[in-house]
């Protein structure tokens, strides 16, 4: 009776080892359909332990052990083309291509699953039983055989010479233990010598190929063989694939020939990349974010030229208007096909011209997403379906959610970014727990605005952000004079840039106590400031519901939005207060004037029953609300005109009555304005009115404290005429301030004063490229006669961005901004490439032995300010928790003005594609090792630190997610930061191979199951009760359980089946979601919604269908590196 392995009730691999290890058993023959190298497992042991015996091969006697004979790897076209059609049998040419294919297949069998030990161990034995001649494979290749024969040969015995078993199981982990098989053992000797001569038939076969070095080559070049790999090349091997992105725009694309000469090569990287990034049709946009003065707009031209010249069409740039004329002249110089508009202008959408590339310069200026010019710009992306460039030096200040509002310009809710937020899903603890708290689809860019992870928001601008940093130029790109040992790049004609030093300068004016400085920064100024109430601001807070309730659904909006728009820009104007007496008193006074303007305005609309003139939640009157120069970017209106400082004392209205005279006129010119909206002042207390003339009662106590200004003893502005008129008499100087109105006060005060050769550039100005280029002719390569040229350039932060001021070193900052971001781009408008000056001067004023005293009242009214949760999203928000920043400048540290202290780094494809390029520029033979070197390969170098040691694993998921994991040797997690673990790899070609911790590969193993386990089928998550898709799902369910009536069919009720189920198994479209949400909120029959769910489903609108969760896939695992103590 033949004795049955079927892997259920006996197992295959038990028989074969037993057959093997029969007494009197000397050598075995297999032949199978699939051989899995891993499997081998099973049976290297007992192989092993075969003595071996002399065996006739045609006319030659060969001591074997064991024979493997293979049927079925063969190229999978083949395989149907011999299936289907009569053919010639193999050809030599067939057959070395059946030994290149089946190298291939084993090979990529050695890169699947997770390694372990184990198949590190069976691995390499197996090579040694080949090499050794112990074990012999063949590669049948005459037809497709999937035949399954083990066969025991047992020479001495008389009776039962072969032992065989046939059946189903092929020489695979799977099919020896675990898949349901026949397998049959044949006990008589006859029939198994028939089998055996079967076997000698088809190993003899001309046809047949032997493989066995091609395996032991496999072998040893892989994961598993005994040669070391150095640390330096898993380094490398890193590095390589995470530029994956960048290296292909290079080898990609090719420079217009306007431009060869114009751009350096770190230019050339950029233009390239970006232009990889732009041409993939997933993504529709690329950002560049280098750092100010490497070249975006040059760089940015050449990218317009390619796409001229490859579809010969036009160019869009929108930038702030008074960048306008400085793009018009790089358009006359490199003859582009380019229309050039201001953000501030609403562009006509649906009459505008067909562009297939817009420009966005400074688009860090369009991170509210709901403003007017936001939405308009993104109309005409949307209309135009056009490819989008994004300049800015500064991507996001204090929050990731900048980087998607601009990203969003060109990218739809619904666009699968084919990668997911996986460092806010693993800190959630899996998708399964996303799906949980959030509805949205986990691939796209909501599901990112979800997420503080910065590992997250590093892997998603890889396929969309280049940036670089100075230091990081001049450590890559950069030659060092041997004469000097500084920095300097080259231009085409041998002209030499230098990277000059920025030197910090405090300038510390003195203060007397009593004086008026001292005023201003006093205890009771502060206190004052403090006690305000701000009831403009805090409307919510005066609301009288009942009477409310009468109002439109217009003014029930409004009301709605009055809470959020309230507390934000509370903060914003307490901060304002104390922005102005940093600036200057005159600054100060006028905002003081204009707060107290404003509320009388609002009395004068209650008094006369008016409506009050308020702003929607994102867009606000910048003339009526804020005092800051941010209208610089989108107006050219002026507002400060009526303000000017005089001959002699400043002084501010300090009696009521003229406010209240003068607040008919000022709400009269408000009626009209776009940007204001008005709701009528009987829907609240009369509370608002009582604490409006509190307020303005507090202003006045303000000004009187402040007393008249007095420009001729103003300590600072004396500080600053000495500078410009000792330290720095010859020298171009540029004087930034925060406010308008400071910048006004200074020119008007300094022109008084005898300067001459001074010019102003504000929000107001109307040509600011004309006076840039009468300030730095050289740098803007404009014609100016000397007479004409300027030597002080008095300016807002409007020339912070995108202009040429290099004919300059010398930067005097009157007022401190309060995000050193903004300190930095001041600094960037002189340090460009081709400043001549060795050092840059960057002056800051400070009330002298008072550094302390600022930081404490900053710190104080942080504090207060942040009680109101919603106070991010601007440059001039904060220094927060930077105190440090504020004693580096007093105290003139160099590295307060270092650009690389921003929070944004380098970009991780640009920081890689560098190390692989400049390891293969020293090394070029590196272009052919790395590539080679197969995935899963490991090595071991030492800690850089006695606490880091563990294992890094790279693995790339199905959706091409690059994760790095770090844990350490009891198997913790230590990093998932791409950045810090690419650092921590980081060494060179000496760094020494060590022997592997013995939990190497085990340490693996976690990395790739806990990137599996947050890959989960997520299907039946309906998220919260509140959740729109557990209403609809909910509603609809309720529906389908009705009876059967002329409206309610049964073939209405199939197609509701299917539905139900899909809501279920899949989240909404947001589109669907919005609509239903929408239909359900304001009241519309079950009726109607069942049937736009049904119409939704037959026109597959209604949900997300994922197919990659149908079928899950493992991730790849690239490489891995271990940190020995």
């Amino acid at each position: 009776m033949a004795r049955i392995y079927d892997n259920i009730e006996s197992k295959f691999a038990e028989g074969l080892q037993g057959i093997v290890t029969n007494v009197g058993v000397k050598r075995v023959d297999f032949c199978v359909g699939y051989f899995n190298l891993r499997g081998w497992g099973l049976v290297v042991d007992q192989v092993d332990m075969l003595t071996g015996d002399y065996v006739y091969e045609g006319d030659k006697r060969l001591f074997r052990k064991c024979r493997l004979l293979i049927g079925m790897h063969r190229p999978a076209e083949e395989l149907i083309r011999q299936l289907y059609t009569e053919q010639p049998l193999p050809d030599a040419n067939y057959v070395s291509q059946c030994r290149l294919e089946v190298a291939r297949n084993f090979r990529r069998q050695l890169q699947l699953g997770i390694p372990t030990k184990q198949d590190e161990f069976t691995l390499r034995r197996l090579s040694e039983q080949m090499k050794d001649e112990k074990v012999c494979v063949k590669l049948y290749l005459r037809e497709p055989l999937h035949a399954k024969l083990y066969l025991a040969y047992r020479p001495d015995d008389n009776f039962n010479k072969i032992q065989a078993i046939m059946g189903s199981s092929n020489l695979t982990y799977s099919g020896l233990t675990r898949q349901g098989e026949l397998n049959a053992e044949f006990g008589d000797s006859d029939s198994a010598e028939k089998l055996a001569r079967w076997f000698d038939d088809q190993w003899e076969d001309k046809f047949c190929l032997d493989i066995t070095k091609e395996l032991i080559d496999i072998i040893d070049n892989s994961w598993a063989g005994k040669r070391e790999i150095p640390p330096y090349y898993i380094y490398l091997k890193t590095a390589y694939h995470l530029s994956e992105e960048a290296r292909s725009g290079i080898k990609e694309f090719t420079i217009p020939a306007e431009f060869k000469n114009d751009l350096f090569e770190f230019q050339q990287t950029a233009v390239k990349i970006a232009a990889r990034h732009l041409n993939n049709d997933k993504r529709g946009g690329a950002m560049i974010g280098d750092v100010v003065g490497l070249g975006k707009t040059i760089t940015a031209c050449a990218i317009a030229k390619m796409y001229e010249n490859t579809f010969g069409s036009n160019t869009l740039i929108i930038c702030p208007a008074n960048l306008q004329d400085m793009w018009a002249k790089y358009r006359k110089q490199y003859d582009l096909k380019a229309d050039i508009m201001s953000m501030a202008k609403p562009i006509d959408v649906d009459n505008a011209r067909y562009y297939k590339l817009i420009i966005i310069d400074e688009s860090h200026n369009l991170r509210n997403s709901q403003g007017m010019r936001y939405r308009n710009i993104r109309d005409l992306i949307q209309k135009q379906d056009c490819k989008v460039l994004l300049l800015t030096a500064t991507p996001y200040n204090k929050q990731y959610k900048d980087l998607s509002s601009q990203l969003r310009l060109f990218i739809d809710d619904e666009t699968d970014l084919g990668i997911r937020p996986e460092a806010y899903i693993r800190e959630l603890g899996g998708e399964r727990k996303f799906a949980e708290k959030h509805e949205d689809f986990i691939r796209s860019i909501k599901a990112f605005e979800r997420s503080d992870c910065q590992e997250d928001w590093q892997e998603l601008m890889k396929f969309f952000l280049i940036r670089r940093t100075r230091t990081f130029i001049k450590d890559n790109y950069a030659k060092t004079d041997p004469t000097n040992g500084r920095k300097y790049l080259e231009f085409k004609n041998g002209h030499k840039s230098y990277f000059p030093d920025r030197i910090p300068k405090a300038v510390k004016f003195k203060t007397v106590d009593g004086d008026q400085y001292s005023r201003l920064y006093s205890e009771q100024m502060i206190g004052l400031m403090e006690n305000l109430k701000l009831p403009r601001y805090g409307l919510i807070h005066y609301l009288d519901e009942k009477k409310a309730e009468a109002g439109s659904k217009y003014e029930n909006d409004l009301i709605a939005n009055l809470s959020r728009a309230g507390e934000r820009m509370m903060g914003f104007c307490k901060s304002t207060f104390f922005k102005r007496i940093d600036s200057s008193g005159f600054s100060f006074l006028i905002t003081l004037f204009r707060h107290i303007l404003r509320n009388a305005v609002y009395i004068y609309a209650i008094d006369n029953k008016l409506k009050l003139p308020i702003s929607d939640e994102n867009t606000f009157p910048e003339n009526f609300i804020d005092d800051a120069d941010i209208n610089d970017i989108f107006t050219n209106d002026d507002e400060n005109d009526e303000y000017s400082s005089g001959d002699n004392l400043i002084k501010v209205p300090n009696d009521m009555r003229i406010y209240i005279d003068k607040a008919k006129e000022y709400y009269n010119g408000l009626i009209g304005k776009n940007n204001v909206q008005w709701i009528d002042s009987k829907y609240f207390k009369r509370t608002l009115k009582q604490q409006l003339k509190k307020d303005c009662e507090q202003l006045i106590a303000m000004i009187n404290l402040c007393d008249a200004w007095n420009p001729q003893t103003d300590q600072k502005l004396n500080e600053l005429e000495g500078l410009l008129n000792d330290k720095h008499q010859k020298d171009k100087i540029v004087v930034f301030t925060q406010y308008s109105d400071t910048a006004n006060y200074v020119y008007y005060q300094l022109k008084k004063r005898g300067f001459k050769h001074i010019e102003k550039v504000t929000g107001g100005t109307k040509n600011p490229t004309d006076i840039v280029d009468r300030f730095s002719p050289i740098s803007n390569k404009a014609d100016v006669p000397t007479e004409n040229e300027l030597r002080v350039l008095i300016a807002t932060d409007v020339l912070s961005e995108g202009q040429n001021l290099q004919d300059s070193h010398v930067i005097v900052n009157y007022d401190l901004p309060w995000a050193i971001i903004r300190l930095i781009q001041r600094a960037g408008r002189v340090d460009r490439i081709d400043q001549s000056s060795e050092q840059i001067y960057c002056y800051s004023f400070f009330p002298a032995d008072k550094v302390e005293n600022i930081i404490r009242l900053r710190a104080r009214l942080n504090a207060r300010i942040n009680e109101n949760a919603g106070i991010v999203g601007s440059d001039e928000v904060f220094f927060e928790g930077n105190e440090q920043n504020l004693r580096d400048m007093y105290n003139e540290n160099s590295s307060s003005l270092d650009e690389d202290e921003d929070d944004i780094e380098v970009d991780l494809g640009s920081q890689a594609y560098q190390i692989w390029k400049n390891a293969t520029d020293a090394n070029p033979e590196l272009k052919r090792i790395i590539p080679a070197i197969p995935n899963i390969a490991y090595s071991t170098k030492a800690a850089n630190d006695i606490s880091e040691d563990g294992v890094i694993t790279y693995a790339r998921t199905y959706n091409d997610f690059d994760v790095l994991s770090w844990y350490n040797s009891k198997g913790d997690i230590v990093s998932q930061s791409q950045k810090r673990i690419l650092q921590t790899m980081a060494c060179t070609i000496k760094e020494p191979c060590l022997p592997a911790q013995d939990n190497h590969l085990s340490l693996v193993e976690k990395a790739v199951k806990s990137i599996k386990n947050e890959n989960t089928n997520v299907g039946g998550i309906l998220g919260s009760r509140f959740s729109t898709k557990r209403k609809i799902y909910e509603l609809l369910n309720h529906y389908y359980e009705q009876p059967l009536n002329l409206f309610n069919t049964q073939e209405k009720k199939d197609i509701l089946k299917f539905a139900i189920d899909q809501v279920y198994n899949y989240p909404l479209l947001e589109n669907s979601k919005f609509i239903l949400g929408r239909m359900m909120r304001t009241g519309n029959t079950h009726d109607d919604i069942v049937d736009t769910v049904i119409e939704m489903y037959e026109n597959a609108n209604l949900c997300r269908i994922d197919e990659d969760k149908i079928k899950h896939k493992a991730p790849v695992i690239i490489c891995s590196m271990g940190l020995k103590k």
